[in-house]
Order: structure tokens, then sequence, then C-alpha cells
């Protein structure tokens, strides 16, 4: 088979990526402003709304992504940690829950990063916040159908997840289930195994707890769940936006402004140091803009909208990617390309020629039928076609085609651009 070469990759939206805690005054004034009319019986006291007004008598009011942190990610309490919200029984669907199509052409995408940069002798895959592993597992399918061109590559998957039962699914998705699993919770590394198709497999709950190595890192809706902050523009200039006890409703959260200015910090610093050290890429596909929007915080539960301060713990919280943000956050580290509409980078990868041979394979209707519903919602611009983004991160030497880790055993790369964000070329 013929090798392939590519041809022409915060401030979240009113927030910023996970952050410190603000420092805040003990005399508390802030200004007081409401979620929205949702009458006190439309909102349950969950055990994760007295756990927030417990922390919240005692230390005061929360930043919105300590507020995030806690529904989403509580060890006890959280929305990610004990539920399956994937799918049409969840609160939302994801590009690979729809087409295989979109996996398939993600895996195409780091085996050609891997040969523009020298067929690097081994490489990590790292996916952040993997879902039910469906993403990688067309992936890795992938790799498998390709093994005569990773042949000579030693391949090993990361799975940076903090949630217990996604972490189960995940295994049984990926793994064979008569291959014991290692488990570990004290671990940095909490469960290891082995994939189908043999490759080593590891599980973190932290980025940084994964090995600095030549890795491809895979983020698909992952930044827009990340603790935000949420910052308003005010006389006195920009103040950020926490969350009280309302003193009016009983058992009711409310939104309300800080009378001093607070800190925030940013997250993606992690991937551009490890890539700008190390090689490799990041590719991010996420709901998103490029600082054009302004607050996008919201909730979401059975597939409907859903108001962020009632109920928590039940419905997922998001907030667009603010793109422009992750580029300035970068520091000039590494390379960044994009965003581009989803629909412009899967018809560069060539969705449109995978959506053939699949068709011209297929004799049973229904199948046929399924295909093409995914690819509507896929490509559709009033589907997902113009809503999701993809953004790279990606050394500056990868432009110019050169590899600070090449070796003697390595075949020097020639500079080309970057599949997804050109039209994809064979050769």
């Amino acid at each position: 088979m013929s090798v392939f070469a590519a041809a022409g990759a915060g401030l979240l939206c009113a927030g910023r990526l996970c952050a410190v805690r603000a420092v805040l005054p003990c005399l508390w004034r802030g200004k007081y402003f409401s979620s929205g009319n949702e009458p006190a019986e439309n909102n349950p006291v969950t055990p994760m709304l007295r756990h927030l007004m417990y922390k919240i008598k005692s230390t005061g009011p929360i930043t919105v992504a300590e507020y995030m942190k806690e529904v989403l990610t509580n060890p006890a309490k959280g929305y990610y940690v004990n539920r399956d919200m994937l799918g049409e029984k969840g609160d939302f669907i994801t590009s690979p829950e729809i087409s295989q199509i979109f996996g398939e052409l993600l895996g195409i995408w780091f085996i050609s990063e891997w040969i523009a940069t020298g067929k690097n002798a081994a490489f990590q895959l790292v996916e952040l916040g993997p879902g039910r592993g469906t993403l990688l597992g067309d992936i890795l399918r992938v790799f498998s159908q390709l093994a005569s061109v990773l042949k000579n590559c030693d391949i090993s998957i990361h799975l940076v997840e903090v949630s217990q039962k996604l972490s189960e699914i995940q295994a049984l998705t990926l793994t064979e289930e008569k291959v014991l699993l290692e488990r570990n919770a004290g671990s940095p590394v909490y469960m290891k195994g082995v994939t189908k198709s043999g490759i080593p497999i590891s599980w973190y709950r932290d980025l940084q707890d994964v090995p600095k190595e030549y890795s491809f890192y895979l983020a698909h809706e992952f930044f827009d769940v990340l603790p935000v902050h949420k910052f308003q523009k005010t006389p006195h200039g920009w103040r950020e936006v926490l969350i009280d006890i309302d003193p009016q409703v009983s058992d009711k959260l409310r939104f309300v402004l800080a009378p001093c200015a607070t800190p925030a910090e940013a997250f993606i610093q992690e991937l551009s140091q490890r890539i700008s050290l190390t090689g490799g890429a990041a590719l991010i596909a996420d709901y998103g803009h490029d600082g054009t929007k302004t607050d996008t915080f919201r909730g979401f539960c059975g597939h409907r909208l859903h108001d962020v301060l009632i109920a928590p713990g039940t419905a997922d919280l998001t907030a667009d990617v603010d793109f422009s943000y992750l580029r300035r956050t970068s520091q000039g580290k590494v390379a960044s390309l994009g965003p581009i509409k989803q629909q412009t980078f899967l018809r560069n990868m060539g969705i449109d020629v995978r959506l053939k041979v699949l068709l011209d394979k297929s004799d049973e209707p229904s199948l046929r039928q399924q295909l093409l519903q995914g690819y509507d919602m896929l490509m559709n611009p009033t589907k997902m076609g113009e809503r999701f983004n993809f953004f790279a991160l990606i050394p500056h030497q990868r432009l110019h085609g050169r590899n600070h880790q090449m070796n003697a055993c390595q075949s020097k790369p020639s500079p080309s651009p970057v599949a997804g964000f050109g039209e994809l070329a064979w050769r």
C-alpha cells in the first residue's frame, strides 16, 4: 500500500481555563444577579446542592471554575464520576457516536503527522477525556489496517480520565475481557492493560502524570468542559462572576459579582511545553470560536438546555472554547493551526472518498441510510458541520521540515502542510 503525505491544525468563552482559586475578602459585598426565572419547586435539592451550600457557607462565594469542578468531577457526587452521560440515553451525543468515519479520519491524521515528522521509532497517543472509548477504537482500527506502515513503530496508549464509570466502559471497549487489567487506585497510573490489537494502554487522572515522551495528543470535546472563570465588564473594570447562596430563596444558588479583581491561570501551557520539548502534535476538536463570542456557559440534561444553577450534579456543564485564547496561552512555544470548521477539516481529510467506499461495500439499505445520516450530521452546516472546529498545536520546526529528535535510523522529512488544514494528497 502506498503511503500518503499531507497537503494543505483561556479565556474560554467568558472565562479562562483551569485556574488557581481566587482569594476572597472576608467582607462580602458583591453585586447580585439571577441565573434565570426557575421557580423554587423546579430546583430539587440534590446531594451536590447540599454539598455546595455547605461549602459556600463555610468559605464564601465560589468561582464558576470551582463550581464546575465540583459539579462535574467531585469524587463522591460529580456528574462525570459515576455515570455514563453519552449517547441517546445520556445528555449529549458526540461525533464518534454518530459515525465511524470521524474516528477513521483522525487516525489517518495522526499517521500522516507521524510520517511527515520523520517516522519516529515510538510514539504515545494521549487522549484527554476519551468518553466511551469509541473514538479511540476507530483510530486503533485504522492503525491495525495500516500495520504495514506502522510496523517499526512502538505505540502506546495513554488515557486521561477522571471518571471511574467511564474508565470501566473504555476498558470494555478497547481491551479483551479475558485480559486482566492491572488496578492501583493510589497510583498515578490507576489502571493498565492491553488493547485488542496488542498495544499497551494506561489510565491517568492528570495529564501531568503521563510520561513526557514524543506524543500525539487528542482532545475531542475536552476543553469545553474544563472549569472556566467568568467575568463581566463594570464601570470599575472587569469583575469575576461568582456563585453564592440566594438569601431570598431557600436552597437556591445565584450569580454575584466580586467586589474586586481576582486571578486566573491557564491550562494549555502544559501541552505546549510537552510538544515543544519532545515533539508530536495536539489535535483539538470542540465547540468554539476565535474570540468572537462572549458568555456561552450553559448546561445540558437529556439533550436539552438546562439552567446551570438548578439541580447541580444532574446536568453537564460546558462553555465554548475561545481558540484565540488557546493560541495566546501557548506563548509562542508551538505553532498553531486553525480553528477551521469541522466540515472543512473532514472534507480535506477525505470524508467523501471514505463514505463512497463504505457505501459501495454495503448492500444493506439500513446500513447505507445510517452512513448517510451520520455523514449529514457531521457535515451539515446547520448541525455539526459549522458548530465544531478543529485546532492543532505543532512544533515550529514541523512547518520547516525539521525534526529535533531525528536520529540516523529515521528518514528525513520534507516540509509538507498539515493534513486537514489543507486538502489531503495521496502518493
